[in-house]
């Protein structure tokens, strides 16, 4: 049995690694098993298919991601640093990533679900579904400083799906042009739009 789950493991891993380091469409199932150390059998007796594998490995991530998102989303924490938390934790995130694979990685849920979103259906669905979940973390920040009247945006819908866009383009902008300082005006881009009337400057 533990050798089972380490041999699902080790795909899983090298799905991680294809959601942030390469091109869905450069890498094959051989490719795939050549990584991980394993034939093509063990391979399609946990995974049907390349799309599943990132399907699940897309899935296990959020699981990993989530309890971070919590934390910083947390309604104890004031609404303004929520968001503040968030941009720092992306810049965290995408500065780790970029030194763990030579590059910045952008979005992981965007880079592969837009290279073949018209292709698979089931990743398609996946990346909609996991980026949306991060969007009712953003939404419910939003609403709540529109409440405490901390910013001057009035739709907390309309704005949360903004940001998403402004989040998701920035992400794109670095990873195309392989910089990280294009994400260090993250948080004020954001605080601009939404009208940020004030905002803590403590880390979170």
């Amino acid at each position: 049995m533990k050798k089972t789950c380490e041999t699902k493991e080790k795909l899983l891993q090298v799905g991680f690694d294809l959601i942030w380091d390469s091109s869905y469409g450069s890498v094959s199932v051989d490719d795939i098993c050549k990584r991980a150390g394993i034939n093509k059998g063990s391979f399609y007796h946990f995974f049907p298919s390349k799309a599943d594998l990132v399907v699940e490995a897309y899935q296990e991530y959020w699981k990993e991601k989530r309890p971070a998102m919590d934390r910083i989303f947390s309604p104890q924490v004031p609404p303004l640093e929520r968001i503040q938390g968030m941009c720092r934790y992306i810049y965290a995130v995408q500065k780790e990533k970029a030194a763990q694979y030579g590059h910045v990685c952008g979005c992981p849920y965007a880079s592969v679900g837009s290279e073949i979103a018209t292709l698979d259906e089931k990743i398609r669905i996946t990346s909609e579904r996991l980026m949306n979940s991060s969007g009712k973390y953003i939404e419910s920040a939003v609403a709540d400083a529109i409440r405490e009247g901390s910013v001057t945006a009035k739709d907390p819908v309309a704005a949360s799906q903004t940001l998403g866009s402004l989040i998701l383009g920035m992400l794109v902008e670095s990873r195309v042009q392989n910089d990280l300082k294009i994400l260090e005006s993250l948080e004020s881009t954001i605080m601009d739009f939404l009208g940020a009337k004030t905002v803590s400057t403590g880390i979170i």
